[in-house]
């Protein structure tokens, strides 16, 4: 028999997050610090209005790109927050989570051979997307000194003539770095300089510490080449309801459109009527849940000072990457020995790419008394280690 698979998929590596998620769930008292999915529940009025819309019998397919009122919302939202105009009718398409707009994106865009810059560390699902939609991703390595923010320089540093697009994965997965306006105005003046698009990914723009978020479509120059991605699953507790949208340039979007119906054919009705429900009556959750994620980022960061754990100060997401370069072992060692001796789950910053060497993604997306119980764990392991490597010392 013939050989049944792709070589392209087979070649994509799995994700480095399951792994360690799969493992926990098979241990007895585990703490998983390790997914980044809300620990709250979908807020109740925007739940009541998903079964209402079952109640009414609203189960049949909306249209391909979205309910007409849908649409509607998530533009007069967009004007609201960053201050972008988008037409509902042709600029805005309705996706099966923030997943599903990356990945048409770049198929919609990508000819075989056009190079993707794409930031790391960062979301696990840019760089395959880009190999799938027969592009060539090409990895700019952010620094810890930079606060894992993009600079300018790095941007031209990576740019050749076949660069057609830049992945914007801000705020940031897993490093909780933000940019900020200065940052972005420096970025853009390259990206029209160079003629390169943008792929901005701001699922995490309303889990943002350090002031108003700044989408880089509000930039001059940036709204006619970018295509935005945001959705439901972080900022109102949805990722089960499966729902995002893409907004950009409406030759774009009719692409995209394309493979969408053609893949798709719509998102799920009943998490569109309830996300209507979710922007037109939701901003008091979201800033309830704001604040509380705001907490837990402090409250991890003093317990990195108190334990002598490096770690940058994050303003966006729910994650921190605190460096454990000084116990001499590797991520994927560290997050293994952490969960086999004290029964708690964390990334390896490798799982997003190369140069997370050396660092843990740790999700506060978790109540703080597990917070509170992982941290005791982790100090509890960290003092070990520094016995461990003591002791070596004293030994030479």
């Amino acid at each position: 028999m013939r050989n049944p698979l792709s070589d392209t998929i087979v070649n994509v590596k799995p994700s480095g997050i399951r792994k360690f998620f799969d493992l926990v769930s098979e241990m007895k008292d585990a703490i998983s610090l390790g997914v980044g999915e809300p620990d709250f529940d979908t807020p109740w009025h925007i739940r009541d209005e998903g079964i209402y819309s079952l109640e009414k019998g609203r189960t049949f397919y909306t249209s391909n790109a979205g309910l007409k009122e849908l649409k509607e919302e998530i533009a007069a939202y967009l004007k609201r927050r960053i201050h972008v105009e988008y037409d509902p009718v042709h600029e805005i398409l309705v996706t099966v989570g923030g997943s599903e707009g990356i990945d048409i994106a770049m198929r919609a865009m990508l000819n075989p051979g056009d190079e993707v810059l794409i930031p790391q560390p960062s979301y696990v699902s840019y760089e395959p997307c880009a190999v799938l939609a027969g592009g060539k991703p090409v990895i700019i390595e952010l620094k810890e000194e930079n606060e894992f923010r993009l600079t300018a320089e790095e941007l031209l540093e990576s740019i050749t003539e076949k660069t057609k697009l830049l992945v914007l994965p801000f705020p940031n997965n897993p490093t909780g770095a933000i940019m900020e306006r200065e940052d972005l105005e420096k970025i853009a003046r390259v990206i029209v300089e160079k003629d390169i698009f943008v792929l901005s990914d701001e699922i995490y723009s309303e889990l943002s510490y350090k002031g108003e978020h700044v989408s880089v479509t509000s930039l001059p120059g940036m709204r006619e080449r970018t295509i935005l991605i945001n959705g439901f699953s972080k900022a109102y507790a949805m990722t089960g309801w499966r729902l995002g949208y893409a907004c950009g340039p409406k030759e774009i979007i009719e692409q995209m459109f394309k493979i969408h119906q053609f893949a798709i054919m719509c998102a799920p009705t009943t998490s569109q009527y309830a996300a209507v429900e979710a922007l037109k009556n939701g901003d008091g959750d979201v800033e309830k849940m704001r604040e509380a994620y705001d907490q837990r980022r402090r409250y991890l960061m003093h317990a990195f000072r108190e334990m002598g754990l490096r770690c940058f100060e994050p303003y966006g997401a729910f994650y921190v990457f605190p460096c454990i370069k000084e116990f001499g072992m590797t991520s994927e060692e560290f997050a293994n020995r952490f969960l086999a001796e004290e029964k708690v789950a964390v990334v390896p910053g490798t799982a997003f790419g190369d140069c997370g060497e050396g660092f843990l993604r740790i999700s506060y997306a978790y109540s703080l008394e597990n917070l509170k119980i992982a941290l005791e764990r982790l100090q509890r392991f960290v003092d070990r280690l520094r016995e461990e490597q003591n002791g070596a010392g004293h030994g030479v």
